[in-house]
């Protein structure tokens, strides 16, 4: 009786490789952006919740507040942003919040995320974000 060799074929072994290289070159690019979006929740958050304080605001004194530092949405507001390391700059111009986003990625750092109010009929707030300096849209958070 013969008694063959047992083991892999270079063939075997290159496909797998190939299998392995097309793999890694979807799931890359996908981690990244998934990286990106979950840091991007820390200046979401921040956001809302300067949001919220914003419509409280509106609903005390019917008018849109005006804050231009972090240090004028803690005291007017009663919001302390002081903690948030993804936010290099936080605003509220009538209403309108702007954050520039930094310390994440060079895909968003420096870009601005907007958050514009819309009132309804019945007094409600809708919130709307947006951007001013072309933030990728797969990371403006849609509602």
């Amino acid at each position: 009786m013969l008694r063959r060799e047992k083991g892999f074929t270079l063939i075997e072994l290159l496909i797998v490789i190939a299998i392995i290289g097309i793999l890694a070159a979807i799931a890359i690019p996908m981690y990244k952006t998934q990286t990106i979006k979950a840091k991007m929740t820390e200046v979401t958050n921040g956001m809302s919740n300067v949001a919220s304080a914003v419509a409280a605001y509106m609903q005390e004194t019917g008018g849109w507040p005006t804050a231009g530092s972090a240090a004028l949405i803690q005291s007017s507001l009663g919001v302390s942003t002081g903690a948030l390391s993804r936010i290099s700059s936080l605003a509220v111009n009538q209403g309108v919040i702007t954050a520039v986003v930094t310390a994440i990625d060079a895909t968003v750092d420096g870009r601005n995320l907007v958050m514009t109010p819309t009132s309804n009929a019945d007094g409600s707030i809708i919130w709307n974000w947006t951007t001013t300096n072309n933030m990728p849209p797969a990371y403006i958070p849609k509602r």
